[in-house]
C-alpha cells in the first residue's frame, strides 16, 4: 500500500464526523442495553442462541395476582363449578410470592368480598380491624383544623375495615388455589402475543440469564408462552403491557388522559397507650403548598403488636421540579400535631406505589378488545375522594370473569382470541360506574386559580350534589407536562433526617426488601440516552433524582465526557412506576425485570 493511500485511510478514519461520534460516545455513554430497544436480531451475540419457547394452552390467563386478578380467577372457577365444567385458569404474578408487590393504604369496603366469598369471616380472611372512628383535618404550619365527616360522604368509613392488603391478596390466592387455579409467582409477563387476525393470543413470560451488557449468559433460558382463549390484564396502575394494549386497540381514544399520584407508606409499631385500633385519620394541607394536590393517611391496625400504617400521597401533576414526594412525607411526620404518635416508636416497613387519580373521565372508552379486557387499576377504577379502589378491582375482576366465561362458552370453537363483549355493559350496570360518576368532579375541582382553597369549596359542592351537577370537569395537562423550569421555581430545602421520625432514602429502601439479579439489563429503559442530560438535567435539574422514591436515578460526574451523566441503580427499583409517568419527555419506559425481582413487602 502506497504512503498516499495510507495517509488517505488515516484521514478517513479520523474524519470530523467520526471524531464527533467518538466525542458523543464519551459525552453520552450507553445506558440502555435492554433487548426491547436493542433488537437481538441485529446483535451477533444472539445468532446461535435457541429462541424456541415452550407453549401451554389454557382457557383464561390473568396477568397480575392482585385483588382484581385473584377475584377474576376465583369467580371463573366458581362459575365452572356451578356449570359442572372444566376450565383451566392461570395467574402469572411477577412478585416472588403472592402479595409481595402489593401496596395500599388500605381501608377496604367489603362489598365485593361479601359477594365473592360470603363466608369470608369463617374462612379466616385477614379483615381484623373494623373502622371505629374517622377524622379529617387541614394542617397549617403549626396547627390542625378539623373538618367534619358527614355520614354517607366519601370520607365516612363506617362499615369498612383497615387491612394490610398484601395479606388479603395472599389469602385470596389461597382460596383461588383451593379451587384449582394455577398461580405462577415469580413469572413476569413481558410480551403480549397476537393471532394473525390481530386478536390477543396470550402472553409470554420474560427470559432469564441475560447479562447487563445485553448478551446471553450460560444460564440463559427462554420464557414460556401461555396461549389463552381470553386474557385478562390486571397489572395494576400503569401496567407496561396494558400501555401497549391501550395503544394498539385505541382503548382510551376520547378519554381524558389518566392522572396519577404517588403514594408512600410506612408501617410502625407505636407505644400501646397511643394505639387506637380502628382509628382512621386523614389530613390535607401542610407541608404541600396550595397548588400541589395531596394529603396523608394514618390507620391504626388491630394486630398482636400496636401497629399503624402511615402514608402520604402527592399528585404527580406538581409543577416545582425541586419537590421530592419522599421528603414531603418525611417532613409531614415532623408536624407538631402529628409527631407525637411516632415518638419512641419503631419503623418496620416502607414502600411506594403510583395510583390512578383520573377517575371517571380517564376510564378507557373501551374496556374489552379482541382476546381480552382490562380490570382494576389497569383500567383506572379508583375513587379518589374515598381513596379506595380495592373493592372496584375485585368487582371488575368478577365481572370480567363472568363475561369471559360466557364468551368462551358461546364461541367454544374459536381459533382466535375471544372478546368478553358483555364486560363493559356489566361494569356500567354496577356500583363501580355509579360511584365513579358521582365523584367525577372532585379531583379536577382542585385545578383552579385558588388551588386547595377553591378545590375544597368546589369539591364540597360536588359531593353535596351527589354528582348530579350537569357538567364534567377536565383534568388539564398530563402529569409529565406540568413541570416548570427549575430556574423559575424556588428550590426546596428539606431538613436533615433525624433517624427517629424522619429518615434518609437509602435506609428506607432497605426496608422494602427489594432485590434484583445484579447482572441483567436495567429494566428502566431510555428511548434516547441523550435526553436525561440534554433536557432533564439542563432544564429541570434532574427531577428523576427527586420524584423516584427509591434512589434509582442519580447524576454523577462523567470523567470521560467532562459533563454529568445519568446513573440508573436498577437494583433499588420498587416497581412504583412513577418514573414512567412523570419523566418530562416520556423517555423512560418501565419494563419487567427478571421474574421474582422487586420489593418483598409483608402486608403493605
Amino acid at each position: 500500500m502506497s504512503a498516499l493511500m495510507k495517509m488517505h485511510r488515516v484521514r478517513r478514519l479520523f474524519s470530523p464526523a467520526l471524531a464527533r461520534s467518538i466525542s458523543d460516545v464519551a459525552k453520552y455513554p450507553r445506558i440502555t442495553t435492554h433487548y426491547t430497544l436493542n433488537p437481538r436480531e441485529k446483535d451477533e451475540r444472539w445468532t446461535e442462541v435457541d429462541m424456541e419457547r415452550c407453549v401451554e394452552e389454557v382457557d383464561l390467563v390473568i396477568v397480575g395476582g392482585g385483588p382484581a386478578g385473584m377475584s377474576a380467577a376465583i369467580r371463573a372457577k366458581q362459575l365452572a363449578a356451578e356449570k359442572d365444567q372444566e376450565i383451566r385458569v392461570c395467574v402469572v404474578e411477577k412478585a416472588a410470592e403472592v402479595g409481595g408487590h402489593i401496596l395500599s393504604g388500605a381501608v377496604i369496603d367489603p362489598i365485593s368480598l361479601n359477594e365473592l366469598i360470603p363466608d369470608w369471616q369463617e374462612q379466616g380472611a385477614p379483615l381484623n380491624t373494623p373502622v371505629t372512628k374517622d377524622t379529617f383535618s387541614f394542617l397549617t404550619g403549626s396547627g390542625r383544623i378539623s373538618i367534619p365527616v358527614f355520614k354517607g360522604w366519601p370520607m365516612d368509613n363506617h362499615g369498612n375495615y383497615v387491612v394490610r392488603l398484601g395479606h388479603l391478596v395472599k389469602w385470596l390466592g389461597d382460596q383461588a388455589e383451593a379451587l384449582g387455579v394455577e398461580i405462577y409467582p415469580g413469572c413476569a409477563a413481558s410480551e403480549v402475543l397476537f393471532h394473525e387476525d390481530g386478536s390477543v393470543k396470550g402472553i409470554a413470560t420474560n427470559d432469564v440469564g441475560i447479562a447487563k451488557s445485553g448478551a446471553p449468559k450460560d444460564t440463559f433460558a427462554r420464557g414460556m408462552e401461555l396461549h389463552a382463549k381470553t386474557t385478562i390484564f390486571a397489572e395494576g396502575c400503569r401496567g407496561h403491557l396494558t400501555k401497549q394494549i391501550m395503544q394498539k386497540f385505541g382503548l382510551n381514544e376520547g378519554s381524558e388522559p389518566q392522572a396519577y399520584g404517588i403514594g408512600l407508606k410506612e408501617v410502625w409499631e407505636i407505644a400501646p397507650e397511643k394505639h387506637q385500633p380502628g382509628l382512621v385519620e386523614h389530613t390535607i394541607g401542610w407541608p404541600l403548598d396550595r397548588f400541589t394536590y395531596g394529603g396523608s393517611f394514618l390507620y391504626h391496625l388491630n394486630e398482636p403488636t400496636p401497629t399503624i400504617a402511615v402514608g402520604f400521597v402527592v399528585g404527580l401533576n406538581y409543577k416545582n421540579p425541586w419537590l421530592s414526594p419522599f421528603q414531603e412525607f418525611q417532613r409531614f411526620k415532623t408536624h407538631p400535631k402529628v409527631r407525637d404518635v411516632f415518638e419512641g416508636a419503631t419503623r418496620i416497613a416502607y414502600g411506594a406505589r403510583a395510583i390512578n387519580e383520573g377517575g371517571f373521565q380517564s376510564l378507557p372508552q373501551k374496556l374489552s378488545f379482541p382476546g381480552g379486557c382490562l380490570v382494576g387499576c389497569s383500567a383506572g377504577f379508583l375513587n379518589v375522594p374515598r381513596i379506595k379502589g380495592s373493592h372496584y378491582a375485585m368487582k371488575s375482576g368478577m365481572l370480567a370473569a363472568e363475561s369471559a366465561f360466557e364468551a368462551i362458552n358461546a364461541d367454544a370453537q374459536s381459533t382466535a382470541g375471544v372478546e368478553p363483549t358483555g364486560y363493559a355493559e356489566k361494569i356500567k350496570d354496577s356500583f363501580v360506574w355509579k360511584d365513579l360518576y358521582s365523584v367525577r368532579n372532585v379531583h379536577p375541582s382542585f385545578h383552579n386559580p385558588l388551588g386547595l382553597y377553591g378545590g375544597l369549596v368546589l369539591s364540597g359542592f360536588s359531593i353535596f350534589m351527589g354528582g348530579r351537577e350537569p357538567w364534567t370537569l377536565k383534568h388539564g395537562p398530563q402529569d409529565h407536562e406540568s413541570l416548570k423550569p427549575a430556574s423559575s421555581c424556588p428550590p426546596i430545602v428539606y431538613p436533615k433526617p433525624d433517624g427517629k421520625i424522619s429518615f434518609d432514602l437509602l435506609s428506607s429502601v432497605a426496608l422494602t426488601g427489594t432485590n434484583h439479579e445484579g447482572d441483567q439489563p436495567a429494566h428502566l429503559t431510555l428511548k434516547d440516552d441523550r435526553i436525561p442530560v440534554d433536557h432533564n438535567l439542563a432544564l429541570y435539574e434532574g427531577p428523576e433524582q427527586r420524584f423516584c422514591p427509591a434512589g434509582v436515578y442519580e447524576y454523577v460526574p462523567n470523567e470521560e465526557g467532562g459533563n454529568m451523566k445519568l446513573q440508573i441503580n436498577a437494583q433499588n427499583c420498587i416497581h412504583c412506576k412513577t418514573c414512567d409517568i412523570k419523566d418530562p419527555k416520556q423517555n423512560i419506559n418501565w419494563v419487567v425485570p427478571e421474574g421474582g425481582g422487586g420489593p418483598a413487602y409483608n402486608g403493605m
